[in-house]
C-alpha cells in the first residue's frame, strides 16, 4: 500500500514537472512572438511615412532619382520580407533600406530648399525616430529569440521540446556593411 502511495507521488510530481517545462516553454514562444510583433508594428509605420518622404524629396531632388528608386526598391523588400516572416530576408532588406535612407539624408544636405521644408524635416525626424526603435525592438526581439532557443535545447527541457515540436527562431540580423562606418566622401561624389 505504501509503495503505491509513493508510486502515485513520484508520478504526480513528474507529471507537476512536466506541466512547468511545457508551460514555460509556451511562454518563450509567444514572447518571441509579441517580441516580433512589436517590430512589425514599427516597420509598417515606418512603410507609411516612407512614400512621403520620397515624394517630397522629388520635388527637389530632380537629379538623385536612382537614390530615390534604391529606397523605393529596398521598402519594397523589407514589405515583402515582414508580410513572409522571413527573418533573414529582413535583415538584408533593413540593410539595404538603412544604407539608402542614410545616402538620401546625406544628400538633402545638398539641397537647402528640402533642407528647409517642415514636411521634410517632419518626415526625417518620423523616420529616425522609428529608425532608433526598431533598433530597440530588434534588440529585445532577439533576446526572447535567444531565450526560447536556449531553453528548448537545456536538458530537460528539450525532452518536452522535441516532443512536442517546439522550434528555433531565427535572429533578427542585419548585415556587415550596415554595422560599418559610413563613408560620407563616397556619398558626395
Amino acid at each position: 500500500m505504501l509503495t503505491t502511495v509513493v508510486v502515485f507521488v513520484v508520478l504526480f510530481l513528474l507529471a507537476a514537472w512536466a506541466v512547468v517545462l511545457y508551460n514555460g516553454l509556451v511562454r518563450l514562444k509567444h514572447g518571441v512572438s509579441k517580441a516580433w510583433s512589436n517590430i512589425d508594428v514599427l516597420l509598417k509605420q515606418r512603410h507609411d511615412e516612407l512614400p512621403k518622404l520620397v515624394e517630397t524629396c522629388k520635388q527637389y531632388m530632380q537629379h538623385e532619382r536612382t537614390t530615390l528608386e534604391r529606397v523605393i526598391a529596398a521598402r519594397s523588400a523589407v514589405a515583402s520580407a515582414r508580410e513572409q516572416h522571413d527573418v533573414g530576408a529582413l535583415g538584408k532588406a533593413e540593410s539595404s533600406l538603412r544604407a539608402g535612407l542614410g545616402q538620401l539624408f546625406a544628400l538633402a544636405e545638398n539641397y537647402p530648399d528640402l533642407k528647409a521644408n517642415d514636411s521634410f524635416q517632419h518626415l526625417q525626424q518620423r523616420i529616425s525616430g522609428l529608425e532608433n526603435a526598431i533598433a530597440d525592438r530588434r534588440e529585445l526581439y532577439n533576446e526572447a529569440v535567444n531565450l526560447n532557443n536556449v531553453r528548448i535545447e537545456q536538458f530537460p527541457d528539450v525532452i518536452l521540446a522535441r516532443m512536442f515540436a517546439f522550434k528555433a527562431a531565427e535572429l533578427l540580423q542585419f548585415s556587415e556593411e550596415e554595422k560599418a562606418d559610413v563613408d560620407l566622401k563616397s556619398l558626395f561624389n
